[in-house]
């Protein structure tokens, strides 16, 4: 049975090798715009977690992606891609309801997630190993092969596209895949089995779980038989996860978020600047990883900037994504509190709050004002903990080094930008921050092609572009001597 069937209208189950599998206990679903419950999905027990390992287990051992050409699974993924066009619409709705994102941003979700798997398409005939000269007398080679079970533990702000940039490679590769879904937002990823199934995917190669974290999560990622972590979320849990995997010495990969900065030289183009700002922070009301939370501005265009950003976050509409609104809600109540408490705490520390800093009373659901500070220093914790939410901090510079010294002043390292018209200064900063990607003049400048992933708290580990591939495979070589002694 597949999720569109009218029984299956408010209420979803888990897919577990190629079937919709319920469960006597049930978790909730709100929609953020309203605090309202609109639907509810099955919560995955532990007899759940065994039937979809065991089954991935027999995709594995019975090679049914790996032992295929990888010709065929490039047909399969491109396959996919197609299916997840054609279930773009019914996804993207349902995404707007749960995450209260805008219809525009969810349907542009779905098809990057498509665009995952038509690039991934593309790489699994590529893999290839390499032949060592040893000599005379031998023959020595290297080949890739699949990592095995691969289990992705998917954050509740991007869920679709972000199982899409795991979920592609590992297959590409010839993983099977167990996905743990999050509370929160576990409805549209659904749809991305849909689309596997009836793309063929052979059973056994995916499984959808949802259920509670640290139950569900944590069954997964202590279980004897699995041969990969791929993680997306706060460090608290990567910590946790990490311990798990270090007891088997588990690869994993680690995306943990970030404190980003974006270094504004006066030299800057400030039009430009303002609109990276919009996207940087309070897009999808800045629950975004790799979020401009910091923003370094050279002294001598300090309050323009502020007064420019002010601008910006006062003409912002707030409402439900639905209705196309500029900034929509966070995704629950317990984040709603959480940004609060960050702007409540950076007032008190003796940032000077310009706009902003408190919830909408006038709406229902789980607003927050986009919120603007000035005169960060480095030591408050708005300049340091990640607040995940609609909130910029602005800090003054005098020098190219203290610029680059302040971005670095923090223990996370996942993207960095830099507003400058100077093609060496950007080279220079480019070379001098710390981060894992560095956009130059334009807030997400990159795409799927290009490297993503973090250093220090950020993480380790590449999600995206050529580079992810190589974290689904293993390296195995074989030297032979061919002649005897």
């Amino acid at each position: 049975m597949t999720q569109t069937s009218s029984s299956q209208r408010n209420h979803w189950k888990n897919f577990i090798a190629g079937q919709w599998v319920d469960s006597s206990e049930i978790l909730m679903v709100e929609n953020p715009a309203t605090g309202a419950v609109f639907a509810s999905i099955a919560n995955a027990g532990l007899e759940d977690v065994e039937k979809a390992v065991q089954a991935a287990r027999e995709c594995v051992n019975k090679g049914l992606l790996s032992d295929c050409r990888p010709a065929e699974r490039t047909a399969l993924l491109l396959r996919i891609a197609n299916e997840i066009r054609a279930i773009s619409d019914q996804a993207a709705e349902l995404a707007v309801l749960e995450n209260g994102k805008r219809l525009t941003d969810a349907k542009d979700e779905l098809a990057e997630a498509a665009r995952y798997f038509e690039y991934y398409a593309g790489m699994a005939d590529k893999i290839e190993g390499t032949s060592i000269p040893l000599g005379a007398n031998y023959v020595d080679y290297t080949v890739y092969e699949p990592q095995g079970i691969s289990v992705q533990i998917v954050p509740w702000n991007f869920p679709v596209s972000i199982c899409a940039r795991s979920l592609a490679p590992a297959l590409a590769a010839g993983n099977a895949v167990i996905v743990k879904s999050p509370e929160l937002t576990p409805l549209a990823i659904t749809w991305l089995a849909t689309a596997c199934q009836r793309a063929g995917l052979p059973n056994g190669a995916l499984s959808i779980l949802c259920g509670d974290g640290p139950t569900i999560g944590g069954a997964l990622v202590s279980h004897p038989d699995i041969n990969q972590i791929v993680f997306t979320g706060s460090v608290p849990t990567g910590r946790s996860i990490l311990h798990a995997a270090a007891e088997r010495a588990v690869p994993s990969v680690m995306e943990l978020g970030g404190k980003s900065a974006a270094v504004v030289f006066a030299d800057a183009d400030l039009n430009q600047l303002i609109q990276s700002v919009y996207w940087g922070i309070f897009f999808n009301a800045g629950q975004v990883c790799s979020a401009m939370s910091r923003l370094l501005v050279e002294r001598s265009v300090y309050e323009q900037v502020i007064e420019r950003v002010k601008i910006l976050a006062e003409e912002l509409s707030i409402g439900a994504g639905i209705d196309n609104a500029d900034l929509t809600p966070l995704a629950s109540l317990a984040q709603q509190q959480q940004v609060l408490n960050h702007c409540t705490q950076a007032i008190a520390q003796g940032a000077t709050l310009v706009t902003g800093g408190a919830v909408p009373t006038e709406l229902p659901g789980y607003f927050f004002q986009p919120s603007v500070f000035c005169d960060v220093s480095e030591t408050m914790n708005l300049f340091q903990q990640e607040v995940f939410g609609p909130v910029i901090a602005i800090t003054p510079f005098d020098t190219e080094q203290q610029a680059w010294d302040l971005a670095n002043a923090t223990d996370y390292g996942l993207v960095a930008g830099i507003f400058s018209s100077d093609l060496g200064r950007c080279l220079r900063g480019s070379k001098a921050l710390i981060a894992g990607q560095v956009f130059v003049n334009e807030w997400y400048a990159g795409g799927i092609e290009t490297p993503f992933g973090g250093t220090g708290l950020s993480g380790f580990g590449r999600e995206k572009g050529q580079e992810a591939l190589y974290s689904y495979v293993r390296s195995k070589n074989i030297a032979m001597r061919v002649t005897k002694p």
